[in-house]
């Protein structure tokens, strides 16, 4: 699932960032229950992708301070894991309470910081909250298992232990939840832990550590943030005091995290890149299903390892003609604009080079011969990241527009005749992060359900997104390592097994 903007080289991408900014509030670090400054000399500009406005400097921390986190978190690590599990839950259910009590102000920094619509952060923020929920139940998910009387007077047990330090580098369209995928498993399975998030927008990451430094109950070093870039990466990744490694961007960026991971003997997971396909049958109410494809390709402006990017569209040339109208116009009137205008679905990317990369996709998908259904390149703001939703017909089945993941408000479509052609395209796919169907007939949902390649599905529902006690499960280039983030993945992932085997 494509959700960050880092590269396997780590470049920064260009037309965001600046060196120290004359204006703003440079960010600190928190290591081992303190604020702490970075040694670092060189910042990012973090603005406002509606305005423009300037809102905070972000250190590119060095791996001088990714060491200081590092041996915080292990200074710790002994006395939390020893602190017993239902101690451990009940620090979480505090900040599952701060959080509540502070959803609100969450939501809104997330719409400031990347742009996000205010209801589709509110929808995080509360998703973020689930997962803190989830973790709060660890006390019963940790739980071995014994077998008595093997052999005479022999017996077997197994024991869940912490992994140990881990650490999350976290992307910048959900820095709410995805953070929150991690945080409150790790602590729960008794780790100490520390976080990298999106120099892109890292506030909403700030704002949920200082409410984490409120509670008394985690101690000091027991949860670390590191602001940064290519340099706090590969220095978390090559660091040999950290244990574990959990990380979410695009899919060639999961495989380096998890190369160079191994290399030092982490344990690694690592989601990749997406591009997700809507099957919509001749059967489908379009009526029902347009406001779904609409949330599902262009929520968020399409910056969303769930999005559905590719509409297939399945029958004979009238009903494609129909659907491909029926989507147009929903195209045409979708509310678009800043993310705290009421009842904007569309909002502004996570910045102009955002938009000047999709804009530039959409360019070389004309040039190969895709017809465009629906043109939204004419639309922008003031800081130069919106774009308007953008639909279409393409030209060739095996083309970046059909094929890669673009990140952005673009939906292509593409004709098949039946299901069966419909299932051979989806599964053409390197991907298999998710896919949904809409249809009126339970034998082609239940068809679909058995035979796509895709590991969340959608049936009517335009954005399959588990809950918190289900794990986030993409398939082949979605996913590098084989435990996901939530549900019991996460207990598994963020422990080791013990097997005792005694004689008395």
């Amino acid at each position: 699932m494509r959700l960050a903007i880092l590269r396997p080289e780590y470049t920064v991408p260009s037309g965001y960032c600046g060196r120290m900014a004359s204006t703003g509030t440079r960010l600190r670090n928190y290591i081992g229950g303190a604020w702490v400054d970075s040694a670092a000399s060189e910042s990012l500009e973090d603005r406002d992708p509606s305005s423009g406005e300037l809102l905070a400097e972000v250190p590119l921390s060095t791996a001088e301070d990714v060491d200081a986190a590092v041996r915080a978190a292990q200074g710790a690590r002994r006395e939390w894991a020893d602190l017993a599990p239902q101690r451990r839950a009940r620090a979480l259910f505090m900040l599952r309470d701060r959080l509540w009590a502070h959803r609100g102000e969450l939501a809104a920094i997330v719409t400031e910081d990347m742009g996000k619509a205010l209801d589709d952060a509110s929808g995080e923020v509360l998703r973020g909250i689930e997962s803190v929920e989830t973790a709060c139940g660890a006390p019963s998910l940790l739980k071995g298992e014994n077998l008595e009387g093997i052999a005479s007077g022999m017996d077997v047990e197994q024991w869940r232990q912490p992994v140990g330090v881990v650490a999350a580098i976290t992307p910048f369209n959900f820095p709410v939840m995805i953070p929150l995928w991690f945080l409150p498993y790790a602590l729960a399975t008794g780790n100490t832990f520390i976080l990298k998030p999106s120099e892109r927008d890292p506030r909403p990451s700030q704002r949920i550590f200082e409410l984490i430094d409120e509670i008394e109950e985690i101690p000091a070093g027991v949860v670390n943030l590191v602001h940064g870039a290519h340099d706090a990466v590969n220095g978390l990744l090559t660091h040999e005091g950290i244990d574990a490694i959990s990380f979410v961007g695009q899919a060639s960026t999961a495989r380096y995290v998890m190369e160079q991971g191994m290399k030092t003997g982490k344990r690694v997971q690592a989601l990749g890149g997406a591009k997700n396909s809507i099957v919509i049958m001749p059967d489908a109410d379009l009526e029902a299903a347009m406001p779904n494809v609409m949330g599902s390709a262009f929520g968020n402006a399409g910056q969303r390892c769930l999005a559905g990017s590719v509409a297939v569209i399945v029958g004979d040339e009238t009903r494609r003609a129909e659907v491909r109208e029926a989507l147009a116009e929903a195209a045409r009137v979708l509310p678009t604009g800043a993310g705290d205008e009421e009842g904007v679905v569309c909002p502004p990317m996570v910045g102009p080079d955002a938009r000047d990369r999709v804009s530039d996709a959409v360019d070389r998908a004309v040039e190969e011969g895709a017809e465009m259904v629906i043109d939204g390149r004419g639309i922008t703001n003031e800081a130069g990241a919106l774009m308007g939703p953008t639909i279409l017909a393409a030209a060739d089945r095996t083309s970046e527009l059909v094929r890669e993941e673009l990140f952005g408000p673009v939906l292509a479509l593409v004709d098949v005749a039946d299901l069966d052609e419909a299932l051979e395209f989806v599964n053409g796919s390197r991907y298999g992060n998710s896919s949904s169907i809409f249809t009126a007939s339970g034998a082609a949902a239940r068809r679909y359900r058995k035979d796509v390649e895709a590991g969340m599905l959608g049936i009517n529902i335009g954005v399959p997104a588990p809950v918190a006690w289900f794990p986030f499960a993409g398939w082949k280039d979605s996913m590098v390592g084989d435990l996901h983030a939530n549900g019991s993945d996460a207990i598994e992932f963020y422990t080791r097994k013990k097997v005792v085997t005694s004689r008395w």
